[in-house]
């Protein structure tokens, strides 16, 4: 009876464990492969973009230190000497005390705000007209005295422009109804009209300047220059009775005066400053009725 050959059968499963185990056995080998030759891309072929080690490279050894001998000690910040300055002095400006002191006008501003109060002596011509001629002539005077105060402020402004003075001034004498009242004013700013007496249009924030002022080393020089009639905006004046009927002083005069508006070229000088003031004032009217002149002697409050 014949032998019989047993074939003993290997399981399925076995048999697909030991197929995939020879397979990583060669990816591994192909890995490895790669590593110890160049260097591989992304499907397992050497790049040529990889560097290769000659053999030169791989006999030599590791590069030789570039000094045998140990590191110097670095020095720390006291070791490290500190230059030093000599400082070096220069002479200070000497000044003399014969150099002449210079005033100008923002030396003015310390008078803004100042008012000055006293009296003042005033002497007033009247003339008429009332000769056979008609020419002007000398109809009496007067003398009497009144209180006085005097006002100095920053320049005015409107419209856009600026008062040129160094201070802007209020000066008045007496009450404005009293007969004899007399007030300046360097400047103003119209707000009441935008025509004039012609009817011709104006700012209705017009600045007008009446006075020209000077002021140095407490010497004041002002000059009345335009009483701007033009604009019936008078306000230097001086109030004085008038005649009920021209040329007939029998017949009475107007009760409570009659302002006066006072004509170019008056003047108001002296001596102004941070203390007191002591100023002479001379000029006439417009119509040439009244010519006056007084001293004002004001203190600072």
């Amino acid at each position: 009876m014949p032998a019989m050959t047993r074939v003993r059968r290997v399981p399925e499963s076995r048999r697909a464990a030991k197929n995939i185990r020879g397979r990583i056995i060669a990816v591994l080998g192909t890995g490895l492969l790669c590593a110890s030759l160049t260097g591989c891309g992304n499907d397992g072929a050497a790049t040529a973009d990889a560097p290769t080690a000659s053999a030169s490279t791989l006999e030599s050894g590791p590069p030789p230190s570039a000094s045998a001998s140990p590191p110097e000690p670095t020095p720390t910040v006291s070791d490290v000497p500190t230059p030093t300055e000599t400082p070096t002095e220069e002479p200070a400006p000497t000044v003399t005390s014969d150099e002449p002191v210079s005033a100008d006008s923002s030396d003015a501003s310390a008078l803004w705000g100042k008012a000055y109060s006293g009296t003042a002596d005033v002497s007033v011509d009247i003339y008429d007209y009332c000769s056979t001629d008609g020419s002007r002539r000398l109809a009496g005077s007067r003398t009497y005295s009144m209180n006085n105060t005097l006002n100095l402020s920053r320049p005015r402004t409107g419209g856009g422009e600026t008062e040129s003075n160094p201070f802007s001034m209020l000066f008045a004498a007496g009450n404005p109804s009293q007969p004899g009242a007399v007030s300046f004013w360097s400047s103003s700013v119209s707000t009441t009209s935008s025509q004039d007496l012609a009817g011709n249009p104006r700012d209705p924030n017009l600045l007008l300047t009446y006075w020209n002022i000077g002021w140095s080393d407490g010497e004041l020089d002002a000059r009345l220059t335009d009483p701007h009639a033009q604009q019936a905006i008078v306000l230097n004046l001086l109030n004085w009775p008038g005649l009920l009927v021209a040329c007939r002083s029998d017949l009475g005069q107007m009760p409570g005066g009659f302002p006066h508006a006072l004509a170019a070229g008056t003047t108001f000088a002296g001596r102004l400053d941070g203390s007191g003031a002591s100023l002479t004032a001379e000029g006439s009217t417009v119509d040439g009725v009244v010519a006056f002149r007084f001293t004002f002697d004001g203190t600072a409050s």
